[in-house]
């Protein structure tokens, strides 16, 4: 089985910074994409960026120039760092991890979410 574990949400003022990090551990064989999602309250999860095993990045609109996603293969660990944060980015953030178990079956996993709330 395989855990993602999300760290480091909680309440920022408008402007401020807050990073995010989320550990895979278990029976890993290698990660393909690990990404970031989030959930506003009353609106679909929406794919906020997203990294690829060799570190290609893909960001949502919103969040360009202020978000920047990384990994650390050698820790199975995907961080977001968030900069200049909105109010509009307060949701809850999930981790997602595309997993080759170490039965090298393919599949999808999520963490428990962490609150990220920009308010003054």
């Amino acid at each position: 089985q395989v855990q993602l574990v999300e760290s480091g949400g909680g309440l920022v003022q408008p402007g401020g910074s807050l990073r995010l990090s989320c550990a895979a551990s278990g029976s890993i064989f290698s990660i393909n994409a690990m990404g970031w999602y989030r959930q506003a309250p009353g609106k679909q999860r929406e794919l906020v960026a997203i990294i690829t095993s060799v570190g290609s990045t893909n960001y949502a609109d919103s969040v360009k120039g202020r978000f920047t996603i990384s990994r650390a293969n050698d820790k199975n660990t995907v961080y977001l760092q968030m900069n200049s944060l909105k109010p509009e980015d307060t949701a809850v953030y999930y981790c997602n991890a595309n997993v080759i178990s170490g039965r090298l079956h393919s599949g999808d996993y999520w963490g428990q979410g962490t609150q990220v709330t920009v308010s003054s």
